[in-house]
């Protein structure tokens, strides 16, 4: 079922949002993209005359009550953004009250479904090594399954549009489906727009193709890198990444950022660019400091010469013209993960040059898909968002898609 052609009047719809923001010290929005992203398919349904009751995770309290991840911190935001006073679930397992009282054009947030352990399907507090393990799985999959079947009893249909989440198999995501028929299941606007900008990259490939990826560790990107070395002409690997890089090839990084058990799989992945003929940019220089914070002193130095006590913080300036030159000719772009440190303003020139660089190549005819929620916040904090062709909600949903994984949470709509 497509929801433009579903007719939510006099409905309760149960939505997958995700509402997993950054929050500061104050339990404050700080990037309410993800929250913007569901209003489309929130709004649809007030229109037509149904009730909307929104469900989401925040952060990973691995089945514990977090006062610090409740969701009643948004409640606010979503309101306001949404334009009616959104009510509050304090429980998502024991909404029924407050379902009941929920009257057409109103909106429910439940609390954070991952107060469960039922929403992940995760076993707690036993070792896959245990003996029990096993059988500890198959109950906890059991119990999922009736905390989906409650969640799914509030509502009359259900409407699938966290793509952040998509790639989990999680009761909210992957297994509540099974309590709707075909006719009263369906992707909300935004999976809609993920699924058909993944396909944009992946099935409508215009040369050149320059990849980025950054953040810290290469263990969290080694799939889609290996993926991705079969499919782009450029790739870009920066931010933390660099430096188990500089190190794997005999390089002295002070006291920067590093996998050393990783050092073997960064040396395959220059071995395998090379067989691809892949022209792979890693850093030359950084912006390394004596402290990891804004205020520390600061000097340019080579990405594999850093004296001691000194860490690498930001790509330097003859890295950022390399970073600039493999993506300014690109037709395609994909861009996961900052350069530097962004979140500190003395080391944002890293990520600025690159999304430069993007905005140059998308005004130029380039299809450029941004993703991950560092990306996103870098593009937002530049002002920017508006420069590039496709902002993604999701990380590690849109990495398995690229890698072309099925998603169970797409999956589970179409069966």
């Amino acid at each position: 079922m497509k929801i433009d052609q579903f007719n939510f009047a006099g409905k309760k719809a149960i939505v997958r949002v995700d509402f997993n923001v950054p929050l500061d010290e104050n339990g404050n929005v700080t990037d309410d993209t993800r929250i913007r992203g569901a209003l489309p398919t929130l709004k649809k349904i007030l229109a037509d005359g149904g009730s909307v009751i929104m469900m989401s995770h925040m952060g990973k309290p691995k089945g514990k009550v977090n006062p610090k991840l409740s969701l009643k911190q948004i409640v606010k935001n979503v309101s306001e953004h949404l334009g009616v006073d959104v009510k509050f679930a304090p429980d998502c397992a024991h909404a029924d009250a407050e379902v009941a009282a929920l009257k057409p054009g109103e909106a429910l947030l439940l609390e954070n479904l991952r107060f469960y352990p039922e929403e992940e399907g995760k076993p707690v507090g036993i070792d896959k090594a245990d003996p029990k393990y096993d059988e500890a799985k198959k109950a906890m999959k059991a119990s999922q399954k009736e905390f989906a079947k409650k969640l799914a009893s509030y509502a009359d249909c259900y409407v699938m549009d966290a793509f952040g989440t998509a790639h989990r198999k999680h009761a909210s995501t992957a297994v509540i489906d099974e309590f709707f028929d075909k006719g009263h299941k369906m992707l909300g606007y935004l999976m809609e727009k993920e699924v058909k900008a993944v396909d944009n990259v992946l099935s409508n490939i215009k040369r050149p193709f320059t990849a980025i990826m950054g953040g810290s560790k290469v263990s969290t990107k080694i799939g889609i890198i290996e993926n991705l070395l079969s499919k782009v002409d450029n790739l870009i690997l920066c931010g933390g990444m660099t430096y188990t890089f500089a190190k794997a090839q005999g390089g002295k990084i002070g006291k920067s950022i590093c996998e050393d058990d990783k050092l073997d799989v960064a040396l395959d992945v220059i071995k395998k660019a090379k067989e691809n003929g892949v022209n792979l940019v890693l850093g030359t220089d950084c912006i390394a400091a004596d402290d990891f914070s804004n205020n520390a002193n600061t000097k340019v130095c080579p990405s594999n010469d850093i004296p001691e006590g000194w860490e690498g913080m930001d790509a330097g300036p003859e890295t950022r013209a390399a970073f600039a030159n493999a993506i300014k000719g690109a037709k395609t772009i994909l861009w996961n993960g900052p350069a530097g440190v962004f979140e500190f303003d003395n080391f944002i020139g890293g990520s600025k040059a690159i999304a430069d660089a993007i905005a140059e190549a998308t005004a130029n005819g380039a299809f450029s898909l941004i993703g991950g929620g560092d990306s996103v916040a870098c593009i937002n904090k530049f002002g920017m968002a508006d420069k590039v062709s496709y902002i993604s909600t999701g990380g590690g949903a849109l990495l398995e898609a690229i890698e072309g994984k099925v998603l169970p949470g797409v999956a589970a709509i179409n069966e």
